[in-house]
């Protein structure tokens, strides 16, 4: 039997998870010291269940301990599989040294996590010289993918779209998500100078005005692109576009300066919670889990082995 025990906040999707995996489904306990020390609690019993722990890593160096206590102690009270589901993982950025003396953060976390868990699911992560997660993770590791659920809330919510990519990148992603939705598609010319500092470039289209620009990218941090392409579209005279990004990172006042920028509206996948949530994940992430349970955890043993070979 499985029992999904989501971290606070990620109740709702953990719920609507459980629902269509046929699942019980509990909330981890998390309480945090004045001293910023964390006690994590599971609720029920797990003897003999396998275990999927739900938690979105936003925020990943407050959520990791915890994270990594709420796995050890479903293993020490007997959970026979231990599984890690998280819609936004973290760390993915820093995948090679840029400078000198940097870490390599994205196979550091990867076998951070690969210590406490036998399995982890994700939403299409933010990999850029990295293949695929096979290439990073030595446990079974699925990527759920958003493009059918961004096409289809686009189809049914905006009039005569036509989709912009935030870059070069992006084009094949965007492509997908167009023929998906049955529409056009144009990819905007990206130039990132740091942090906060981007140049956007709009395309000369006479389908962008015609039509009701829909700007897609996968994670909105700082917003700085999103806001850029906003401004540039208003130059060109189009509609005033919606946003749609699958990670609601929104660092800072992301989210108020790019509604300000003039977006017609921002949507967001439930993989960070946030008041911008309108596709849900949970259909998705059920469907990846039951191949994931039956293709690949068959194959593995159903306890952790204390002596398994580490990187």
């Amino acid at each position: 039997m499985t029992i999904v025990l989501a971290f606070p906040g990620m109740a709702p999707l953990g719920e609507r998870i459980a629902a269509l995996l046929g699942a019980e489904f509990q909330v981890i306990d998390h309480h945090r010291f004045p001293d910023g020390e964390s006690l994590v609690t599971l609720p029920g019993k797990v003897a003999g269940q396998d275990v999927a722990i739900l938690a979105t890593l936003h925020g990943p160096d407050q959520i990791a301990l915890p994270l990594r206590f709420a796995a050890a102690t479903a293993r020490e009270l007997g959970a026979s599989r231990v599984g890690l589901v998280a819609p936004y993982l973290a760390y993915m950025r820093q995948d090679r040294r840029f400078a000198e003396g940097q870490a390599v953060s994205a196979p550091l976390f990867a076998c951070f996590l690969e210590e406490s868990f036998d399995w982890l699911m994700t939403v299409d992560p933010h990999l850029h010289r990295i293949p695929s997660l096979d290439k990073l993770f030595q446990i079974p590791a699925r990527r759920v993918v958003t493009a059918p659920l961004l096409a289809q809330w686009i189809a049914a919510n905006v009039s005569d779209p036509v989709l912009l990519g935030p870059d070069s990148e992006s084009r094949q992603w965007v492509a997908e998500v167009a023929g998906l939705a049955g529409c056009r598609f144009e990819v905007l010319e990206k130039r990132r100078s740091g942090d906060r500092s981007v140049e956007v470039s709009v395309p000369r289209s006479e389908a962008l005005l015609a039509g009701t620009p829909v700007i897609l990218d996968d994670i909105a941090s700082s917003g700085r692109t999103l806001v850029r392409a906003i401004e540039r579209l208003a130059e060109a005279g189009t509609r005033p576009p919606v946003c749609v990004v699958i990670h609601a990172v929104f660092a800072g006042s992301a989210y108020a300066d790019i509604l300000a920028a003039g977006a017609a509206r921002v949507v967001t996948t439930d993989s960070i919670p946030h008041s911008s949530n309108a596709i849900s994940l949970a259909g998705a992430l059920a469907q990846v889990f039951h191949e994931l349970q039956s293709a690949e955890l068959a194959t593995f043993p159903s306890s952790r082995s204390s002596d398994k070979v580490k990187r």
